[in-house]
């Protein structure tokens, strides 16, 4: 049996410190627009002020799955607490869901009971919005595909942003038309962006919870590409899953002629495993005469 335990990449310090700014920026503008929102009755600037309040649980709870991530394992978990960052993907896109159905039912209700607001007040606070959002955005663009939760976060803020100019746009048609119904309207757009930007974390998180293989695997692949290895004569029993957003395991039996030539054989297949980034498999040899269990080779 081959088994290997990598060395694993873990997040660099300066994203645990983009995190920490995030959180700190992202909670001073929740209070911008609460204040803003409650004082003009703007369903836009509180629905976002409402939202943003969960990007800033859902930061939060990214941090805390990366720096579980790096805990060592222990004899209960042999795999440590990478799975973590999978559970934590998943409850921010319920958090987010929760946060598009509250947006949706305000903005309806504003539609139907529009109320007077300051266009002006709307503009600036969603303009800062848009420099705060973009900035924390900005802060995980480099490393957006190195984990689920750092994409996430990355989506979500870019999302705000978007979102804010939006608000912005709403806030300046207001002040020269005095449609505060687009307010409302404003709001529905934003659950939409955000229903969207959801979705596939959502749907991702739910398959790795799972223990689906990783969308960006394809197992057929993987074995096609194990089968060219010379000396392989069948592999069966194999099985791929997430052990994280960034880390995925294999585990397979390797069918071989004899176990004259395993090393190199279990060398090269390692080898193609860390061009698919598979880092961690654990390989059981058998040998193609010997008839096995389920006959599989």
């Amino acid at each position: 049996m081959g088994n290997e335990h990598p060395h694993h990449h873990h997040v660099e310090p300066e994203v645990n410190k983009a995190f920490f700014r995030a959180i700190i920026l992202n909670i001073a503008f929740v209070l911008i627009e609460a204040v803003f929102g409650f004082l003009n009755n703007s369903v836009g600037l509180l629905s976002d002020a409402g939202h943003n309040l969960g990007d800033v649980i859902s930061l939060a709870l990214s941090a805390f799955a990366v720096k579980m991530s790096q805990l060592r394992p222990t004899k209960k978990y042999t795999y440590g607490y990478r799975k973590t960052t999978v559970l934590v993907s998943l409850v921010n896109a319920i958090i987010l869901l929760v946060t598009v159905g509250f947006i949706i039912s305000e903005s309806i209700r504003k539609i139907y009971e529009p109320q007077i607001l300051n266009g002006l007040n709307v503009v600036i606070v969603a303009a800062i919005g848009v420099v705060i959002n973009s900035f924390t955005a900005w802060l995980f663009i480099r490393h957006q595909n190195k984990d689920l939760n750092i994409k996430g976060a990355y989506l979500h803020l870019a999302a705000d942003a978007l979102v804010s100019i939006g608000v912005v746009v709403a806030g300046i048609v207001i002040m020269i038309s005095g449609w505060y119904i687009v307010d409302a309207l404003i709001g529905l757009v934003i659950a939409l962006v955000i229903l969207y930007s959801t979705w596939n974390l959502l749907i991702e998180s739910i398959k790795l919870s799972l223990d689906a293989v990783p969308k960006d695997i394809s197992i057929d692949k993987v074995s096609s590409m194990l089968m060219k290895v010379e000396g392989v004569q069948g592999i069966h029993h194999i099985h791929i899953w997430a052990l994280s957003t960034n880390e995925t395991a294999l585990t397979a039996h390797i069918c071989v002629e004899d176990f004259s030539n395993m090393e190199q054989i279990k060398h090269d297949i390692k080898h193609i495993l860390n061009d698919l980034e598979i880092h961690h498999s654990t390989l059981e040899f058998e040998i193609t005469t010997l008839q096995c269990e389920d006959n599989g080779c």
